[in-house]
């Protein structure tokens, strides 16, 4: 009722304006357009002020209150994010953390819906949709962020390279500012970076040197094309997949080996038709989670901070899930038949041996060159300080 009014009173003042501009045409005033409207506002204004003043005071808290309310429901924002995670899993939940945080910083303008398990495709069908806008944001892996970046290569591509998580956390915090800002540049903004881990490798039959898993189909994520040059530079069979087909391709002899933390191999019930596990830190699963740059730049510039706070906290919080359900995980599998197998001391110099003799290979053609040079000096800076260095 009361932007009723303030339409009814804002036609009132239009009406004034049109009737003084006909007065000023009367007068002979037509040497110009603009000579006219500033005659007819002029008038207009001087009417509207010398009107009733209670008339007055009303329309000019109607009428610009009124736009403000409307222009505040065009500021709302949707974000659409899809992930392949699980629904009501840690990451999942995490998330929802996210946008509930969200929704109360931005007084209810900024709203996120969650599309879990892949119902928006695999990782390049995600960055896909988002670049056409038919999604906003997306949780990715490595093999979704190469669609976007090749830099982030450097944090998953190079097998054996890191030694433990701790270190792995250095190097990732040094090269964060520069792989945002590469992202930024294509167009995406980095929320939040994660990881789940240690990859590890489940396999229909034992294997436990690098030699065994040669004359295996591994499994690697459809569109990640610098991942199967890295297997195929190691000597072994790769097979592209999207990662919601690796159950069935499991089960129909399509592939026959899995590289993945153990919580995805838990959740996907890998552990069924490959019930080994070599325990081998091969690499961590990382992944970020981003939004488009033209959606974040719908965002009022005055919440940005806040809402990445909240992403931020989102993403400390799937990192420290993430590596304590890998290891529970695990012992789940454990109970439902996993064998786990160990690497004896012999057996882990042969795998960081494979790793050394294949970077040559990797450096330049599946890691941009200046990227694995500046991977490999964090490390060496972190051994060098014993691990004391801090990001």
């Amino acid at each position: 009722m009361i932007l009723d009014l303030g339409l009814w009173i804002s036609s009132l003042i239009a009406t004034r304006w049109v009737r003084n501009l006909a007065l000023c045409r009367s007068a002979g005033l037509e040497s110009s357009r603009s000579e006219k409207l500033r005659c007819g506002k002029r008038e207009s204004l001087r009417q509207f002020c010398c009107g009733s003043a209670t008339l007055s005071l009303f329309a000019l808290c109607v009428g610009l209150l009124a736009p403000a309310s409307a222009s505040g429901a065009e500021a709302k924002v949707r974000i659409r994010l899809a992930t392949l995670a699980p629904k009501d899993t840690s990451f999942h939940k995490s998330l929802q953390m996210m946008g509930e945080k969200w929704r109360q910083t931005s007084g209810d303008t900024v709203n996120l819906t969650i599309y879990t398990d892949g119902t928006m495709g695999g990782e390049g069908a995600m960055v896909s949709r988002m670049r056409v806008g038919q999604i906003q944001a997306a949780m990715l892996t490595v093999a979704g962020l190469l669609q976007i970046d090749d830099s982030v290569s450097g944090l998953q591509l190079m097998p054996m390279m890191f030694r433990s998580l701790d270190e792995f956390d250095y190097v990732r915090e040094k090269l964060r500012p520069k792989l945002e800002k590469r992202f930024l540049d294509k167009g995406f903004v980095v929320l939040f970076w994660g990881d789940a881990g240690w990859v590890r490798f489940f396999s229909k039959h034992p294997a436990v040197h690098p030699d065994d898993f040669k004359k295996m189909k591994m499994f690697v994520s459809a569109g990640d094309t610098r991942s199967v040059e890295v297997m195929k530079a190691v000597g072994i069979n790769p097979v592209p997949l999207e990662q919601t087909d690796v159950l069935t391709g499991l089960q129909t002899g399509l592939i026959d080996a899995v590289p993945s933390v153990p919580f995805y191999a838990l959740a996907g019930q890998f552990y069924g038709p490959t019930p080994y596990m070599l325990e081998v830190n091969w690499v961590p699963l990382v992944g970020a989670t981003v939004v488009t740059k033209k959606t974040w730049e719908s965002i009022s510039p005055s919440l940005r901070d806040a809402l990445l706070k909240a992403a931020a906290e989102a993403g400390e919080q799937i990192k420290q899930r993430s590596r304590a359900e890998s290891l529970e995980s695990v012992a789940a599998m454990q109970k439902r038949g996993l064998k786990v197998q160990v690497l004896s001391p012999d057996v882990q110099t042969e795998w960081n041996k494979f790793a050394d003799v294949v970077y040559p290979q990797i450096r330049g053609k599946v890691v941009p060159s200046e990227m694995f040079d500046e991977v490999q000096r964090l490390v060496s800076e972190y051994r060098a300080s014993g691990g004391k260095s801090k990001p």
